[in-house]
């Protein structure tokens, strides 16, 4: 993947000398379509969200906490190919698997005391690679530190949201 390694080292390079376009503003936007359906709009790509039918959605698609756990497993996946080439570090393919465990006694408010999210996130990553231990252990280190998904998940992120009225007019 050889233009993925100059992609890694061009954009460094952009970066440290200034000219590359940073920091980058994500948006997403979403719209309630009934009950628990919701419509997310990012980017060209609109997404659907809702819940299963076993909560009261109609299981259109994948719940909140789902695209939360596909975000990391993607975001892994696209780091440690970045990193590999970047890095030399021969990689053939990449799969992960996760699973988040949550009490819905935090996210229903009968327990104030149990987190609305995930109590905990255990997952494995899958390399198909002949690099040799060493060097798939500082791979490893490498997107430990440079996952962006992961990172938003470890630390605080200062989040502020505002609820406004919209007049039906």
């Amino acid at each position: 993947m050889a233009g993925m390694k100059k992609l890694f080292d061009d954009t460094r390079a952009l970066l440290r000398g200034g000219d590359a376009k940073n920091p980058l503003v994500v948006a997403v936007s979403s719209r309630c379509q009934g009950k628990f359906n919701s419509k997310v709009s990012i980017r060209d790509f609109n997404v659907t969200i809702d819940q299963p039918k076993a909560f009261g959605g109609e299981n259109a698609g994948p719940k909140p906490s789902e695209m939360l756990l596909a975000a990391l497993a993607a975001c892994q996946e696209v780091t440690y190919r970045l990193y590999a080439d970047g890095l030399s570090i021969p990689l053939d393919g990449v799969r992960v698997e996760l699973t988040g465990l949550m009490d819905l006694n935090g996210f229903l408010g009968v327990d104030d005391n149990v987190s609305a999210g995930f109590q905990e996130i255990r997952g494995t990553v899958h390399l198909d690679s002949t690099a040799s231990d060493a060097d798939l252990e500082r791979l490893r280190q490498e997107v430990e530190k440079h996952c962006p998904v992961l990172d938003d998940l470890r630390r605080p992120v200062d989040v502020e949201i505002v609820a406004r009225r919209e007049s039906k007019t």
